[in-house]
């Protein structure tokens, strides 16, 4: 019986405290007991969660200090989430714990929440949904604690981190709005005054408004009880100092950032010390003094990861102080440390680039520029700006090859034969010295694979034991504490060098098997490739004997010397070196053509540096030499020079124009290569060179087109065919990329194509005739016809205005017979966008198989 009663004891105080603790139960034991349960298992899990995620966020994100850093590291990645995905497992959990939380402890009763931790589970909703970039969602739940929970503690911090969200949604003003409001209504303190302000500050910096940025940055600063965020505030602060163009009050900010020293990441210290490097003034500051600190921080351990920073800056010192090749060498230190700082990269190499351009070595410079678009960002502004001065380089580097190897050439056709054979037996020795080398080398590489294959076989087997009372952990490592291993040594010493004294520079004794194996070769295989490197006499059968070969290398030499005078003078504007190639050039016995646009161009160059003397001799020189020319008739009467006359540039170019515009596309390209070479020099080359481009597009295509128009804006960059050019490619090129023909079945503007032989002129010019009479007998006034040019060989006859394929296509079945008859010859219907395309890219073929 008293085990009756115990049991029904036991079952009523289980249902008392079962009832007592029921979410729908509004009693002190029930309140506890979820609040509790909530706060020191869901949340407490829920936050863990979210710290871990947020520290996987804080180490993968990436700082560009070359611009102002966020105020938050968080990369927005731009990866679309299909619900119930996410971005990082951690914030999924604290999301499912704060889901848990609401759901499992919440006690809304008749409308009111009695869990006092259920305006935190809302909190940690939102953040988890921010972090994993899910911003709408994350607004609803900040939003839901304002609605719901007004008198909520952490009501400020729903309302900042709402504003957080704002922000990401791109609605910076609204958020500027609704944190002033918070700011005058509510006296912050601590780190909520600190979230606050360094949002707010990073809305103004959104909006472009630094000066208001600053104040509240500064705030957040001075309010905040991280370390961490402490450094990157007072950083920020100083960036926006710097992009406001106050330095000093720059540096001061930097430096609170390095007073702070080890309390926070490294990496902000370090860049506050490059950042003040980069104000250094260098005409005020104490110069031995800040090179010491920069060496200070290169020798300190701490910083190797950032060398490559702090390299850049020691390299800046250096060519500010005009020292070169002190600043070329850091520069490639910095490069050498493989740098994830791909704009740090870039810039040093583009810097090399530049240096390079500025002391006229145009090839090295292009290997620098090829470089520095590897590190940049495709297609951005600045890729396109490197871009184009790399392009720019492509001739001068080409011409400059050119002229290179041929005046090489021509040096040893003017060599007596004594010099011929002393010059290459030169060659010959110092390149068998390389090879010599070269085999010793192999042979040290050879000898050191096989010591570490057999020390390798030494260490696995037990017949190389240590003897005596040597270490087992040290007898096999040591060379000479193997008998085996030195015997191998000594054989194999013998095998490559042979039998040597002992003796200073033995390896470069009489007795060499290096030596004797390459002799040995050269008198075994005396036919091979190799072994005529070595023949002095191959190399004078190189070169050339006849007058025609001869000639020809003088003229493609000279040529290029022409071409550099232009493009130093044109597109560098480099005068004295494109004077050294003119007057290279005049010196070398050049073909007549060039001879007076060297010395024009050469005059153009005088007059422009203000060198009167020179330019009047060439002026006058020019005028009695070649009284007949039009450079003579320039310079003799300006003004009726400008006067002109059928054979002035301007003349022919608009006769060649007028050509363009009758369709003769044919003829208009072998003018303008004509005169083009006729007019070397002149201002005219390139109007002719881009009528070309046009003419080559009309008559070959769009590939013909793009490769033309691109070598009118490189070669003639700084002319004003060459930025149209240029903003041809930019702009108008990539509408007509496009080859792949539409559907015609929706068209409401087609035309009829009747094909024709492009000689058989007359016969097109009677079509054409016979095709407007008919449009005209049968009162079709809407449509109208053209003779097009396709191609060398093909001219259309085009009827216009037809509203659909099908007329199109039964065009003939329009008119009654005894009018039908007189066009009736093979035709076919195409929409006009269709047309347009086959015209651009010439694949009439393709489309008729479409058909």
């Amino acid at each position: 019986m008293k085990t009756v009663k115990k049991h029904i004891l036991l079952i009523a105080v289980s249902a008392l405290i079962i009832t007592s603790c029921s979410r729908k139960n509004d009693s002190f034991i029930s309140r506890n007991y979820h609040a509790v349960t909530t706060e020191y298992n869901t949340l407490y899990n829920g936050f863990i969660a979210l710290e871990k995620g947020r520290e996987t966020l804080n180490e993968a994100y990436k700082d560009n200090y070359w611009d102002i850093l966020p105020v938050e590291r968080m990369q927005i990645l731009d990866e679309i989430v299909m619900p119930g995905q996410s971005k990082n497992a951690n914030f999924t959990t604290a999301e499912e714990k704060a889901v848990k939380a609401i759901q499992k402890h919440g006690m809304n009763i008749q409308g009111k929440e009695h869990n006092p931790q259920i305006d935190e589970a809302y909190l940690l909703l939102g953040k988890s949904r921010y972090f994993d970039q899910r911003f709408v969602p994350a607004l609803e739940a900040f939003n839901y604690i304002l609605y719901k929970y007004p008198a909520s503690s952490n009501i400020n911090q729903a309302r900042i981190w709402r504003e957080k969200t704002n922000m990401r949604l791109e609605n910076d003003e609204l958020a500027i709005k609704n944190i002033k409001t918070l700011l005058k209504q509510e006296e912050l303190e601590g780190q909520d005054l600190a979230d606050a302000s360094s949002t707010l500050s990073q809305a103004f910096i959104n909006t472009k408004l630094l000066d208001s940025a600053l104040a509240h940055i500064k705030i957040a600063a001075q309010s905040t009880k991280k370390r961490n965020e402490e450094g990157r505030y007072y950083f920020i602060e100083g960036q926006i100092y710097n992009a406001l163009q106050d330095k000093d009050s720059a540096n001061i900010a930097f430096d609170k950032v390095i007073d702070l020293h080890r309390k926070i990441p490294r990496k902000y210290l370090v860049s506050a010390h490059v950042e003040k490097a980069k104000n250094f003034d260098y005409e005020k500051g104490n110069k031995l003094e800040f090179i010491k600190h920069l060496t200070k921080l290169e020798e300190d351990r701490e910083n190797r990861p950032f060398l490559d920073q702090i390299y850049h800056q020691v390299a800046q010192y250096h060519i500010n102080q005009k020292q070169d090749s002190l600043g070329i060498a850091y520069y490639n230190k910095s490069i050498r440390t493989n740098s994830q700082d791909k704009i740090l990269m870039a810039r040093n190499y583009e810097i090399l680039g530049d240096m390079s351009f500025d002391v006229n070595n145009y090839k090295v410079a292009g290997a620098y520029y090829d470089s520095t678009m590897t590190k940049m960002v495709e297609n951005s502004k600045p890729y396109r700006t490197i871009k184009r001065k790399r392009e720019n380089l492509d001739d001068v580097i080409y011409y400059e090859g050119v002229a290179e190897v041929n005046d090489s050439i021509m040096r040893l056709v003017k060599m007596n034969d004594n010099a011929r054979h002393q010059f290459f037996e030169d060659y010959v020795a110092k390149l068998t010295l390389e090879r010599e080398a070269e085999a010793e080398r192999l042979a040290i590489e050879e000898q050191k694979k096989g010591l570490a294959q057999n020390n390798a076989g030494q260490t696995q087997s037990s017949a190389f034991k240590p003897k005596g009372g040597l270490p087992t952990a040290t007898a096999s490592s040591f060379y000479f504490y193997n008998d085996q291993t030195v015997a191998y040594g000594k054989n194999e010493f013998q095998r490559i060098w042979g039998e040597r004294e002992n003796a200073d520079n033995w390896r470069w004794s009489g007795g060499s098997r290096a030596a004797q194996i390459v002799t040995s070769s050269n008198s075994t295989t005396e036919n091979t490739e190799a072994d005529k490197l070595l023949d002095v006499d191959y190399y004078i059968a190189q070169i050339p004997s006849e007058e025609k070969a001869i000639d020809s290398i003088s003229k493609e030499r000279n040529f290029a010397y022409y071409q550099l005078g232009l493009i130093y003078k044109e597109k560098f504007k480099e005068y004295d070196l494109a004077k050294s190639r003119f007057t290279d050039l005049l010196n070398n016995n050049p073909e007549e053509r060039l001879i007076l646009p060297a010395k024009y161009n050469l005059l153009k160059m005088y007059e422009t540096l203000g060198r009167t003397a020179e330019m009047n001799i060439l002026k006058n020189e020019i005028i009695s030499n070649y009284p007949d020319s039009r450079y003579a008739k320039i310079l003799s009467n300006p003004e009726a020079a400008l006067t002109k006359d059928d054979s002035s540039p301007e003349s022919i170019y608009e006769d060649t124009y007028k050509q363009f515009e009758a369709q003769e596309f044919e003829a208009v390209i072998k003018k303008c290569v004509k005169y083009i070479g006729v007019f070397e020099g002149d201002a005219m080359v390139p109007k002719f060179e881009l009528l070309k481009a046009f003419a080559k597009g009309r008559l070959h295509g769009f590939e013909a087109y793009k490769k033309a128009i691109n070598d009118v804006a490189v070669n003639y960059a700084n002319t004003q065919e060459g930025i149209q050019a240029q903003a041809i490619l930019n702009t108008s090129i990539k509408g007509l990329e496009k080859s792949k023909f539409e559907d015609d079945i929706s068209a409401t503007r087609c035309k009829v194509v009747y094909k024709f032989s492009s000689a058989a002129k007359a016969e097109i010019e009677a079509f054409k005739k016979t095709l407007d009479k008919t449009l005209n007998d049968a009162k079709y006034n809407n449509m109208t016809t053209s003779i097009d040019v396709y191609s060398k060989d093909q001219t259309f006859v085009v009827v216009h205005g037809l509203r659909s394929i099908e007329t199109a296509k039964g065009f003939t079945n329009l008119f009654p017979s005894e009018l039908k008859y007189k066009i009736d010859r093979p035709f076919f219907g195409i929409s006009t966008n269709n047309y347009r395309i086959l015209q651009i890219h010439k694949n009439l073929q393709a489309y008729t198989t479409k058909q």
